[in-house]
Order: C-alpha cells, then structure tokens, then sequence
C-alpha cells in the first residue's frame, strides 16, 4: 500500500512538497488533500478528471502540479501510473500506451528513452522506488532542509525519481516546466532560493558554466548523468567550484545506479568477459532481468580495482573500421575538451575499405573557431590513430531527446 505522501504529510505538514516555478507551490498538506480528490475521482470516473479510467492503469499527460497531484492520486488509489510526456507526438504516445494492468505490485510503468531502439515498458514497484531512494540518500547525504532542483522532465525517470524520492524523504522539489540556462543559473546563484541539490545532463552544465556558474552558496551537489561524462568538464566545474556527482542510472533501475563510480547501496555491478555492464538488485525492475538473474544494460565498462565503474559506451554503438571497434563516447569526450567544441557527435558511415568509417559533427562555441584539420589532430594526440574520425561536419545543433540524451540515429 502506498502511504508516502500521508507519512511525509503527517511529519511535516507545512514542508513545502511542490514548489512549481510559474505554477502552484504545495505544501505536503495540500498535497496530500489534492491527491486523495484526485484518488476519489479515479474511483468515481468522469470525463474532466485528470487520471484517465483504464482499467486500473492512469496514462499521466499533465505537467507541474497537476501531474504531481494525478501520480499521487494514481498511487493512493491503488492504480498503476504511466506518466507520458504531452510533448510526444500521437505516433510516439501510442507506442508508450499500457492497455492492460502490468500487476499488482507495478506502482509505475516507465518507458526507455527510445535512443538505440524502440522504447520498452519498465515495470516498478514501491519496493523499487523505496530502495532506489534510500541507496542515494546514503551515497549523497540528505539535509532535512533539501530542496532539489528538477529541471528534466516528470515523465522522464530522471524527474520522477526527483519526486518520488523527495516525497519518501519528506522534503522539496523546486520544478522547472523546461530547462532554460539562464533561469537555472539564477536559481543556483541566489543563496535565498537554497537549492541544495540539482540533476543535470552534460549539455546542460556545460552551458551553465559557460553562462558564469560560479561557488554556487547553497549547492552540496550537481548530479551530473544522462550520458558520456567528459572529464574535463568534470574539471572545469571543480575548477569554478561547483561540486558535482558523476552518476550512472538508467529507466531499468530507477534512474541512479551509482554514484562516483561505485554502486548504491543494495545495487551490484559486474562487467562481463564482452566488457557489458551487468546489474542487479533491489530497485532493478524485475521484467527488465535475463534468465541469469541480470540486467543487460548494453553499456561498455570497466571496473578498476576498487570496483569504480568507468562506462565506455554503447555496445550497440560500436563502430568496426577495419576491423577494429571505436566507441563513440571516447571520440565525443575528446573532442569535448577541445576548447572551441560546445558538442559533439560520433557515428559510423559505410565505408568501401574500411567497412564503417568514424564521422564526428561537432557544434562549435559561439565566437569560436576550429578547422576539420585542427580537430583531428587534437583527437590524434589523445586516442589511437583508427579512432580519428575520418570527416568531421560542423552543425548548429545536434538532435537530443528532451532529456539531454544525444539522438546517434538522427546523426547520419
């Protein structure tokens, strides 16, 4: 039975649960009475009502409060909720559509971000959720007064886990509709916001730096996920003094599956003879597991001596040229530390000699100059000489899902 947000609502009534930039600010009390008229409509159907009556299962399209106030409505009447991004085509939501009760202990059905194929249901229970939290809580801390910025968006499990978990731990979410580098630079800079947590992609610090982030006061930590990980910027954020924590997730567990390399309390990772990241544990949704018991992740890693995982890249990613296998994310994090590189994107084309060759599209920084030439000999000096991209074209933009993730199909 779920009983988080009346426990979270009985300790600290007045605790701001919701606080929705340009929407309504909930206190856990508020909250709490919204979702039970919300849980009261679901059992009482009607055409206006936000949490749609199919059998048992809530299809969630709203946003900010609202959609607050429909997944705990959803969870206290006892419904499985699929949250759907409204801003996905009718194509796209049909593809994501639950017809038939997962089960009676799926609290949420998530659906995979879609990058490297067609997006599949993800089934977790409260026990997931639950475990998933308290795993992050250890590896991060938790200050009674956390207020986490949520600047991804609710359907996406990178912003559901910012809200469920804060609901477990009875603290606030501060909820940004989309994220907006200048708004969020704001946020982060205003000590009388005390926003003490913030998760972010690798795109979205990179501009936050380049905006002037800065000894942000109130910061104890930018997770910083999503994708490949430049070391440099993990260096540059040091360097302006802006604490982050690299972390490793995916759909499949809840979103965070380590933290600084090494696995959440209650999670267990293993790297293959293939080199494949394997994982296993109690926030593991259990239709996502092999007959072996494991998660296949399909990511390429390496486990250094103190059982610091280091991720490499996709394994359905891999580019053989002349018989050799590049990972994308190593040629993308090089040429990210090429001063005049804002992003950057690696993929193969077909290649009569070679048989795929490496292509690289690179987005310069604004008022910044670099050849194909220059680029190629800063990738050279770094990375074996069969991971040079062959062709670099340079782009305004390059095609990533609402959640930061890079769109590699999109790129040939």
């Amino acid at each position: 039975m779920y009983d988080w947000l009346e426990r979270a609502a009985a300790r600290r009534p007045e605790t701001i649960a919701l606080e929705a930039v340009g929407d309504r600010t909930l206190t856990y009390a508020q909250l709490l009475t919204a979702a039970r008229r919300a849980a009261a409509a679901r059992k009482t159907p009607s055409t206006k009502q936000v949490v749609a009556p199919t059998r048992g299962v809530a299809h969630i399209q709203t946003s900010g409060a609202r959609f607050a106030v429909s997944l705990h409505g959803a969870l206290l009447a006892g419904v499985t909720a699929v949250p759907v991004d409204g801003r996905l085509s009718v194509t796209e939501r049909r593809l994501r559509h639950v017809a038939e009760p997962p089960g009676p202990d799926v609290a949420t059905v998530m659906f995979t971000s879609g990058t490297t194929a067609a997006p599949k249901p993800v089934h977790l229970t409260l026990a997931n959720w639950e475990a998933n939290a308290i795993g992050s809580a250890l590896a991060l801390g938790l200050d009674r007064n956390e207020r986490w910025l949520c600047v991804m968006p609710l359907a996406h499990v990178g912003g559901l886990s910012i809200l469920l978990r804060s609901t477990l731990y009875a603290t606030t979410v501060v909820l940004h509709e989309r994220y907006d580098t200048e708004a969020v630079l704001a946020e982060l800079m205003d000590p009388k916001r005390a926003i003490t947590l913030v998760s972010v992609v690798p795109t979205m610090l990179s501009r936050l730096l380049d905006a002037g982030l800065s000894r942000p006061p109130t910061l104890r930590f930018a997770l910083l996920g999503g994708g490949p990980i430049p070391p440099s910027l993990v260096a540059r954020a040091a360097a302006a003094g802006v604490p982050v924590a690299t972390t490793y997730g995916m759909t499949e567990g809840c979103s965070q599956l380590a933290t600084f390399g090494f696995a959440l309390h209650g999670v267990t990772l293993q790297v293959a003879a293939d080199g494949e990241v394997l994982v296993r544990g109690a926030s593991i949704a259990a239709n996502t597991l092999s007959e072996d018991g494991w998660l296949h992740t399909g990511d390429i890693g390496a486990l250094d001596a103190n059982k610091r995982l280091r991720i490499i890249g996709r394994r359905s990613e891999t580019i053989v040229s002349g018989g050799e296998n590049v990972a994308p994310a190593e040629v993308e994090a090089v040429l990210l530390e090429h001063p005049a590189v804002a992003d950057a994107g690696v993929f193969a084309k077909p290649d009569p000699e070679w048989g795929e060759r490496v292509v690289a599209a690179v987005v310069l920084r604004s008022g910044q100059q670099a050849s194909p030439q220059e680029l190629e000999r800063h990738v050279a000096e770094r990375l074996a000489r069969f991971k040079v991209p062959k062709e670099i074209e340079f782009r305004p933009s390059l095609p990533r899902t609402v959640s930061g993730k890079l769109l590699r199909r999109q790129l040939a």
